[in-house]
């Protein structure tokens, strides 16, 4: 795994995942199923706003001032902190913030630890880096416990296990709950309340007798030092609460300059990931307090290509997100393909523009691809990331890294050149536009084309195309109009 990239990356190429992942019925009727419920709670509650337009409006202008000044508010969020009594740690990459959790770990001189749900330390491989280091990183959100028991991978930024069902996760816990700690009950059916009741079970133990916890954060306020963590369940708040140890791994594009700033971002989250008004446990906390919560406070603020990305005038944007995964939802790519085929720990739109810029584009040169352009990610974005524009940027860096490296031409530029030639010219247009009807009346069956040889057959096997007329449009326009301007 590179420091300086996402875990996972190097599984194979979004084309052949994909290709795997489509062959898998049950996963897609899960995704379908799941997505499609998440879709229809989220247009709900959004379109009980009046001003929701306006929210997506001030997010984005929130950002993009956030991220033009990013250095500013950073110094002014370690300032925050440090005064009401946390400790700062500044993290250049994954090997650097797993050094410096697993210090501080070591320090308590405790071998466990319980973790709220977190993108950064998945992005990082802390749990592998901690395992290395004797230390035993336990989940407590449902979805990512589901996760761990399996041995599994994330394949959703919001719900982890959205690859699995119900029956899968029962089987699941009553194979596996017992290696991790208290075993699943007998006779444990498959209904949710009794699996989120045998998760709870399972879980107490160790939020009763763990001292050190680690965090991930959906937002840090730099004038006042407070970290944000919204959740569903309840074990964030027990995880921030009741350690002795909290340790924060945030990514530095998590900071906003204001409470009235959060304010925005507090209404577009919920209703944009879990389609609620707004989520059952908002945590806020700045440093340390006596008697009340833990006694230390440690935030890493985690760069891993983040100050790479922001470099990009066009690219940085995608450090906009909130990981709502409302563009997952939408994305006719990812209902059908899932998470995993992706190879990152963000999946879905956002993964296929965020992962190439902070692992480099040639590490994930097929991601940008691995969409229509449809939009669809665009409108549902809460803080208006132009993602589709992102992916057209990201697919020509991808070809200029090609050239750089002596990779090109290839087949596919070379008739992308081909066509221009022949686009730019009104005759060569004209020549090929009849000789295309030509062929293509010779290779119809019942007014269909069906599979044709070589190449081409990728696009014509799974599509039947229609016969081309016997007059194009030009000659049409020529013989009929041809006297009008």
């Amino acid at each position: 795994m590179s420091t300086r990239g996402v875990v996972w990356l190097g599984s194979p190429s979004f084309p052949e995942a994909a290709r795997e992942a489509l062959r898998d019925d049950q996963l897609r009727a899960n995704l379908r199923r799941a997505t499609s419920t998440i879709r229809d709670k989220r247009l709900a509650v959004t379109s009980e706003l009046d001003d929701w337009e306006a929210l997506r409006t001030a997010a984005d202008a929130i950002k993009t001032r956030t991220l033009r000044h990013l250095d500013h508010h950073l110094v002014r969020l370690e300032e925050s902190v440090t005064a009401a009594g946390g400790t700062v740690h500044w993290a250049a990459d994954a090997a650097d913030a797993n050094r410096i959790v697993t210090e501080l770990v070591r320090a308590t001189g405790e071998r466990e630890v319980v973790k709220v749900k977190s993108m950064a330390t998945q992005e990082i491989g802390l749990n592998e880096a901690l395992a290395e280091a004797g230390i035993t990183a336990y989940e407590t959100d449902l979805a990512e416990l589901i996760v761990q028991l399996g041995d599994d991978r994330p394949s959703h930024i919001l719900v982890p296990a959205i690859h699995r069902n119900r029956t899968e996760i029962r089987d699941l816990f009553a194979a596996e709950m017992g290696r991790w700690g208290r075993p699943a009950p007998e006779g444990l059916g498959d209904d949710p309340a009794e699996l989120a009741e045998a998760a709870r079970r399972h879980l107490r133990e160790k939020f009763l007798t763990a001292k050190v916890a680690v965090s991930g954060a959906n937002f840090a306020v730099a004038d006042t030092g407070t970290v944000v963590v919204v959740e569903s369940e309840g074990n964030g708040r027990m995880c921030l609460t009741l350690p002795e140890t909290l340790i924060t791994v945030m990514g530095i594009e998590k900071v906003v300059p204001t409470w009235s700033d959060l304010e925005v971002f507090l209404q577009l989250l919920p209703r944009s990931s879990t389609g609620e008004r707004m989520n059952p446990y908002t945590s806020t906390w700045a440093g340390t307090t006596e008697s009340d919560g833990p006694s230390e406070f440690h935030l890493v603020l985690l760069d891993n290509g983040r100050t790479g990305t922001l470099a990009d005038t066009v690219g940085r944007q995608a450090l906009a997100c909130i990981r709502c995964s409302a563009c997952l939802n939408v994305c006719p790519v990812f209902e059908r393909t899932g998470g995993h085929a992706y190879g990152s720990v963000y999946p879905g739109p956002i993964g296929a523009v965020l992962t190439p810029q902070l692992v480099g584009v040639e590490q994930a040169a097929s991601l940008p691809f691995a969409s229509t352009l449809c939009g669809a990610c665009y409108d549902a974005c809460p803080v208006k990331i132009d993602i589709p524009k992102l992916l057209v940027h990201l697919r020509s860096e991808v070809v200029e890294a090609k050239r750089a490296a002596g990779r090109l031409p290839t087949a596919e530029s070379v008739a992308m050149k081909a066509a221009a030639t022949v686009l730019d010219s009104p005759a060569l247009l004209a020549a090929a536009q009849k000789a295309a009807s030509l062929g293509g009346r010779a290779l119809a069956r019942r007014g269909r084309i069906g599979p044709l040889p070589g190449p081409l057959r990728g696009w014509s096997a799974e599509r039947d195309t229609p016969a081309p007329p016997a007059e194009s449009f030009r000659a049409w326009w020529r013989k009929n109009r041809g006297g009008e301007r």
